[in-house]
């Protein structure tokens, strides 16, 4: 299976927003844009790719939010949850040299893609906004 450079971050984009979101409510003049998806690590690389996903998000501008989260009911299973300022900040987000080199070490080992959403997050607890 070849994976494109885009489909591996928006899908490494997603997991558990909304268990975070926080209490503010987005005034509509901005929509957030959400990621949620699902991504399957080749058989025992799971730790390693999650710590290739996790290396180097803080630097990530417009983005608000980025979980990583193991799934307990399957051992190579990854869910990715993405909360950015405007769906342009995420867009830009993929020409990032960090991510570019995240996509390059993190492609040899996923097996596939699951679930895939997109959202607009309109709030919730620890979510810091732009405004």
């Amino acid at each position: 299976m070849r994976l494109g450079r885009r489909e591996f971050v928006v899908a490494s984009g997603s997991a558990i927003a909304y268990a975070l979101l926080p209490s503010y409510i987005a005034s509509g003049e901005t929509k957030m844009h959400g990621l949620i998806g699902k991504m399957i690590a080749v058989e025992g690389k799971r730790d390693e790719l999650i710590k290739i996903l996790l290396d180097g998000v803080s630097d990530m501008p417009g983005c608000l939010s980025y979980v990583v989260a193991k799934d307990p009911t399957d051992k190579n299973a990854i869910w990715i949850t993405e909360v950015w300022d405007s769906k342009e900040s995420h867009a830009a987000s993929l020409q990032l040299p960090a991510v570019k080199e995240a996509i390059a070490k993190g492609k040899p080992l996923i097996a596939s893609f699951g679930d895939y959403h997109t959202t607009e997050p309109v709030g919730g607890h620890g979510l810091k906004t732009s405004s």
